[in-house]
């Protein structure tokens, strides 16, 4: 049985919410690889089950990943690698195909079938999956098209993908940064192309995969047959816990996903011990109020 294989980028501060993602993978696949990229190490992390380290310097061959490292720091950076580190990956000879994870996320069922996909199709992505509905909501509505239409918090990529990924890491090194005027979005907005250039690109339509609050209107979490369900159908298969989603498990807002986020918070213990649930997330900034309030009040007035 050939070896599955995942990547992430991060930080040696986030290195305990990746040993926790690798449980959470090796859980439904003992044999699965996750390969890291520690931005701020230049020596390689010790190695461990089912984890192979890289530094910036295994993407020294690659011009454009220099001229990213020469442009950026901290997030942009880890953000504008994606692309150069998945196309590392596929060059090496027992790699075929490969799912990029941010390091939030948290596995909860067998996830096998997302490599399936990957022998047919070049690109697999998950939608965000935000509310689109011009009566309610719009806030939501318009991010569909400020923040893109999918999460790229999980990418899935097969060999066949190398010129693509070299096309947005350039796009990254050409702006990571989120601006509506320039309709750009970091280094996620720029996969909305990636459909119209890929006939073999995949939409996931399985919406158990990455949950998070930004879907919570569209992707409806319900109880059947004692189990938490998507929409009634789906199973909850990984979920994104950025802060948004932390804050709103924490809050309330989110019943049907406090026990996911209850084992999530002890598998990242094992890791780090002395975690506390409560400091995973912030309150909703002055700014981001402010923001809504200005966009609340443009729309009310039509503009």
């Amino acid at each position: 049985m050939s070896t599955n294989h995942c990547c992430t980028i991060t930080t040696c501060d986030h290195l305990y919410k990746v040993f926790a993602l690798r449980d959470s993978l090796v859980k439904y696949d003992n044999g699965i690889l996750l390969h890291v990229l520690v931005v701020n190490n230049n020596n390689p992390e010790p190695s461990a089950n089912n984890i192979k380290f890289y530094t910036l310097a295994s993407l020294n061959s690659d011009t454009t990943a220099k001229s990213i490292m020469a442009k950026y720091k901290k997030d942009k950076l880890r953000w504008s690698l994606k692309p150069s580190f998945l196309k590392l990956l596929l060059g090496l000879e027992d790699i075929t195909k490969v799912i990029y994870l941010d390091n939030d996320l948290f596995f909860y069922n067998d996830y096998g079938f997302l490599f399936s996909y990957l022998d047919d199709h070049g690109f697999l992505f998950t939608p965000h999956y935000y509310d689109r509905s011009p009566d309610y909501h719009q806030n939501w509505l318009e991010a569909n098209f400020r923040a893109g239409l999918f999460n790229a918090g999980f990418v899935g990529v097969n060999r066949s993908a190398a010129n693509t990924l070299e096309w947005w890491a350039e796009c990254c090194l050409y702006c990571c940064k989120k601006s509506a005027f320039r309709g750009t979005f970091d280094d996620q907005k720029y996969l909305d192309l990636i459909p119209v250039m890929r006939e073999d690109a995949m939409i996931l339509r399985h919406q158990g995969c990455n949950v998070a609050e930004w879907n919570r209107f569209l992707c409806k979490r319900e109880i059947v047959n004692g189990q938490v369900m998507i929409n009634g159908i789906w199973p909850v298969v990984f979920i994104h816990f950025n802060v948004s989603s932390i804050r709103e498990i924490i809050d309330g807002t989110e019943p049907l996903l406090t026990d996911y986020f209850n084992q999530y918070v002890a598998a990242l213990k094992n890791y780090k011990p002395d975690l506390q649930s409560q400091h995973m997330y912030h309150p909703v900034t002055a700014v981001d109020a402010i923001k809504y309030a200005v966009w609340k009040f443009l729309t009310s007035r039509g503009i």
